[in-house]
């Protein structure tokens, strides 16, 4: 293993010098071989450590399964640090590792040098291992059973988060502080400038410019609101001798407007949470805002990467044996797939696309500014969606059905699903509810009913995390519905005679 490494490495130095060469500008990269259960590992849990849940495994069998039966195979994971790390999968042949390493070049590249990451922290492995070790903590503290309960709530809508926070934050509850109340365990909270986007370190940042949380916490209860708010009549909250004087400043702060960060206004305001409690949500929240980057450049990152192992590759001085083996591999790579959408192919086809119309040097000019709502809306044309014979389809009874092959409709009709990340954009409208402390959120209905199964489950979910009623209006066949959750039960109410906002 150790003679292998060192030859990876040789080989990692040698690509290193040819994709600079090409203008790639990345970060250090340490390479590693892994076995395959530890590739699939890390592959469901998103990172190297990050803490324990039951979701996690179920995700590593379902991959690990398609690895065995020979549908899918991951060649390598890259994570996106500085330096960053990537894991290779033990048994590939040599030829294989040449392909993966250029493509791994290329992903550190988009990482360091797109707009959308560069608010992400580079020590993200060091801060999950230290999530996991406070949730960890809490295991042993409050028991495994009562943590894995605010774990099942809060992943249930991790992505409800606002992922654009740093963007005109004066109108964004700028009164909402990066603190999360007082500390009864003795931690502190971090106010380092590495937490980005109102992100929390669990008092466990490694950054080292963390200040002393109570402070800042008289700071905060010394300033006074800097947004327009409505008053609400005072409801008296449980634990509220532990909030003291906090209360005054907040208690009857609402937001004028929506609010899209869900996870950051029940870790602010929700009634029935305990201060560890908190700190999941918190630990949650910032690991979402991590991974979110990832989610919104899919298409364009894999294309990117895949379009530039393709010129490294030609560029090596290869055998016959190893070309036949790249052609075979990297075909492999971007075939279209029948299931679903292959993010390396569309991608792939549309920066070859781009780059016989355009220098390289606006390639990299595009790389940095797109995320994969813009990439396809700006570059997807009528002759590569005629070529790429692309089309709409739905379900018609029993059977599919091709809707639209109008070039213009495929392409919005694609860049519609990938709005938000593809999940529904549910806000916050109310914090108190009827005067009784109730959430009130509101489904932005675009187009695409909620499944009701999902919707219902997940509402019980939230109102364990809130403490108190929580209502969700939504659209249902044309008609608003009202979804009311109290006590793992849910109702609903039709409102008539009522117009639907488009």
């Amino acid at each position: 293993m150790d003679n292998e490494l060192h030859v990876l490495n040789a080989i990692a130095q040698d690509i290193a010098q040819v994709a600079r060469g090409m203008g790639l500008d990345f970060y250090p990269v340490n390479f590693e071989i892994v076995p395959a259960e530890a590739l699939y590992t890390f592959g469901a849990y998103g990172m190297p450590v990050r803490f324990t849940h039951w979701s996690f495994g179920k995700a590593f069998y379902r991959m690990k399964t398609q690895y065995d039966l020979n549908l899918s195979r991951i060649y390598e994971l890259v994570i996106n640090t500085n330096p960053a790390y990537a894991f290779l999968l033990e048994g590939n042949h040599q030829t294989q590792n040449k392909l993966v390493i250029g493509h791994v070049y290329a992903h550190v590249d988009f990482f360091k040098n797109n707009y959308y990451f560069s608010r992400t922290p580079k020590d993200m492995v060091e801060r999950m291992a230290a999530h996991s070790e406070k949730i960890r903590e809490y295991e042993l503290k409050y028991g495994r059973e009562c943590v894995e309960q605010i774990l099942d709530a809060v992943l249930a809508i991790q992505e409800h988060v606002d992922y654009r926070s740093h963007i005109n934050t004066s109108s964004k509850m700028e009164n909402i502080p990066k603190v999360r109340g007082p500390f009864k365990d003795g931690g502190s909270a971090c106010h380092c400038n590495s937490c980005t986007g109102g992100q929390s370190c669990a008092g466990e940042c490694t950054s080292g410019n963390c200040s002393d949380g109570n402070s800042n916490l008289k700071e905060h209860r010394n300033r006074k609101p800097q947004l327009k708010v409505r008053k609400k009549r005072r409801v008296s909250l449980p634990y509220e001798d532990l909030w003291g004087d906090l209360l005054e400043d907040e208690s009857n702060i609402l937001p004028t407007e929506e609010y899209e960060d869900l996870l950051l206004y029940i870790i602010k305001f929700a009634p029935g949470l305990e201060e560890w409690q908190r700190d999941i949500v918190s630990i949650v929240r910032e690991e979402s805002l991590y991974f979110y980057p990832q989610i919104e450049t899919k298409i364009i990152n894999e294309g990117w990467a895949t379009f530039w192992h393709a010129r490294i590759m030609r560029e090596l001085d290869l055998t016959d044996a190893e070309s036949l083996d790249f052609a075979l591999m990297h075909s492999q790579v971007v075939q279209p797939s029948r299931m679903g959408l292959n993010p390396y192919y569309l991608g792939v086809k549309l920066w070859e696309d781009i780059a016989k119309r355009k220098p390289i040097a606006e390639l990299f000019e595009l790389r940095e500014t797109e995320n994969d709502l813009s990439f396809i809306r700006n570059h997807l044309n009528r002759e590569l969606v005629e070529e790429l014979n692309m089309f709409n389809f739905r379900k018609v009874g029993a059977h599919w059905q091709v809707t639209d092959n109008d070039w213009e409709k495929v392409r919005d009709n694609l860049v519609k699903q990938l709005v938000n990340g593809g999940n529904p954009r549910i806000v916050v409208l109310e914090g108190d509810y009827e005067g009784k402390g109730g959430l009130y959120l509101k489904h932005r209905h675009e187009g695409v009913d909620l499944d009701l199964v999902y919707l219902e489950k997940t509402l019980n979910l939230v109102q364990s995390l809130w403490g108190k009623t929580v209502v969700l209006e939504t659209v249902v066949d044309g008609k608003k519905v009202i979804f009311e959750s109290f006590n793992g039960l849910v109702s609903r109410r039709h409102q008539a005679n009522q117009n639907i906002e488009k």
